[in-house]
């Protein structure tokens, strides 16, 4: 897997993309992060899923956005 630098913009517009469900999930986790933290708790075991089981929900929408990003600007020089 490649990693690659998502700009602020680039991760707006992944953002918008995902699927009702999954932006969904998304805020979900990070509130139920943002709640943990303010209580100064941490995520119980049975809660936390291991690298293996994560979903990374961005992961398509980034390349979708960088290449889309740079046919505009080749298509702009012309």
């Amino acid at each position: 897997c490649m990693m690659i630098t998502i700009y602020e913009d680039e991760k707006d517009t992944s953002i918008r993309r995902l699927s009702e469900n999954l932006y969904n999930h998304r805020v979900f986790c990070i509130k139920r992060a943002s709640d943990l933290t303010m209580r100064l708790q941490i995520l119980p075991k049975e809660q936390r899923t291991n690298y293996e089981e994560e979903k990374f929900h961005l992961e398509p929408h980034p390349r979708e956005v960088i290449w889309e990003r740079k046919g505009r600007a080749a298509w702009a020089k012309k």
